[in-house]
């Protein structure tokens, strides 16, 4: 939390976040969430790096799957939910 407050007060075009919720607590993992989500609707985009793609598909609109160090995947959320081979 003390990393993105930090970060909001240089007034950023785009937030990046690499692994926002660590190993938290599952109560701090949803209030970090709703943070970014908020960032979000005041109109600063937040690039969250996550690797559980659970918690990407609730934060964001537009997701990039990397596998190997090459884009296997670009599009919406949904259109992630419905490519089965990814």
């Amino acid at each position: 939390m003390l990393a993105i407050a930090r970060t909001l007060k240089g007034n950023p075009d785009v937030n990046l976040a690499d692994e926002p919720t660590g190993n938290f607590a599952p109560l701090i993992v949803a209030t970090e969430e709703q943070v970014i989500q908020d960032i979000h609707k005041h109109d600063i985009p937040v690039l969250p790096v996550k690797q559980n793609i659970r918690f990407a598909l609730g934060l964001v609109g537009r997701i990039y799957v990397i596998s190997k160090g090459k884009i296997v995947f670009q599009g919406t959320s949904q259109k992630l939910k419905e490519a089965y081979e990814v």
